[in-house]
């Protein structure tokens, strides 16, 4: 009886019964224990066409779908960076599962180097979500990641840093609902398994982006409305290549899918963490100059004053003061402001 078992077993596993299934993407078929690189083509009415590089990596074991998207603002290079060593670094001979890689979404704007926005139809990828298939490039954009990448995921991290006017902290942030408990836990564990010792929480009970009928907006929310537990890495400052931060970012990627047990070992965990329970943003009322006096990470006093505006006679018109106390998130750290644009914004504490 042993023996005849023993031999169906065999038969079983000749057959490929029992063990991991390709992964289908794109029409075609990703097998087990290797990744696989693509190359999506996608245009517009307007013939303006673009790519988005894709690696998915699929693991010789069943297990969760980890979706993530570096590159969503083009100018954000230590998380499009990272995603440039996970190539090598993430072993699908290890996996429990699949790992999907978006590694720039927004090449247009990367290869025109162009902050927030697309140099093709200056929309910004990151409010343009769920997307329309039949819109612009931005949009058309969203609506692919949105279907064919966030829709095939179980988790969701989305990469960035601070852009190229941004002096950043580095932090994750997560998404919560108060009537989504499950959800909301999920998300906050993968945040509290990064490595990251601030943590910053998206409370979504009354924001509309996440209300049925609207449009999410953000690509890691997209995904949180879609039931997927979701996460944000922001790492990185003012468009520099800084090798600490990519670094950081690929610790906390490896952390993650520790945690997710789609690789062996443990994940980082933070003796402890700061969890940021609100953000305060102060905007501009003049165009001009801006001359910071903090800079992120610094902790303020209500009443601080964070720095000055001047015309362009470099005449001072206006100073800038912390509305509340707090850490200093991010604040503008290039001279160009604008009316109504962020100067700055001030994360509390949960205590």
């Amino acid at each position: 009886m042993k023996e005849s078992m023993t031999i169906c077993l065999i038969t079983l596993l000749s057959l490929g019964l029992g063990a991991q299934t390709a992964f289908r993407f794109d029409g075609q078929e990703v097998v087990p224990g290797t990744k696989r690189h693509f190359s999506i083509t996608l245009s517009d009415a307007s013939s303006y066409e673009t790519i988005i590089p894709i690696t998915i990596f699929h693991g010789t074991e069943d297990g969760p779908v980890l979706g993530i998207t570096a590159g969503v603002h083009g100018y954000e290079y230590a998380p499009i960076l990272a995603g440039q060593e996970l190539i090598g670094r993430i072993d699908p001979g290890q996996l429990n599962g699949t790992v999907i890689l978006v590694q720039i979404a927004n090449v247009g704007s990367f290869l025109g180097r162009s902050p927030y926005r697309s140099p093709a139809d200056q929309k910004n990828l990151n409010r343009a979500f769920p997307g329309n298939a039949n819109g612009t490039i931005t949009d058309r954009l969203a609506a692919y990641l949105s279907k064919e990448v966030i829709g095939r995921c179980d988790y969701f991290l989305d990469m960035h840093s601070g852009d190229a006017p941004e002096d950043l902290m580095s932090y994750c942030a997560y998404y919560h609902h108060d009537d989504w408990p499950d959800l909301s836990e999920q998300s906050k564990q993968m945040a509290l398994h990064m490595g990251f010792d601030h943590v910053v929480i998206f409370n979504t009970t009354e924001q509309d982006y996440i209300k049925e009928g609207s449009p999410s907006l953000y690509c890691s929310a997209e995904a949180y409305k879609q039931g997927i537990p979701s996460v944000d890495i922001e790492c990185g400052r003012l468009g520099l290549v800084e090798v600490q931060y990519v670094d950081q970012i690929v610790t906390a990627v490896e952390s993650v899918l520790c945690h997710l047990k789609i690789t062996p070992g443990q994940p980082v965990v933070m003796d402890q963490v700061a969890l940021v329970s609100e953000r305060t943003s102060m905007s501009s009322l003049h165009d001009g100059f801006f001359y910071p006096l903090k800079a992120s990470g610094d902790y303020v006093l209500q009443g601080m004053k964070l720095g000055y505006i001047t015309n362009f006679f470099n005449e001072t018109i206006a100073e800038v003061h912390a509305e509340r106390s707090g850490t200093i998130m991010y604040i503008l750290g290039t001279p160009p402001v604008n009316r109504g644009e962020t100067i700055a914004s001030i994360g509390s504490i949960q205590k």
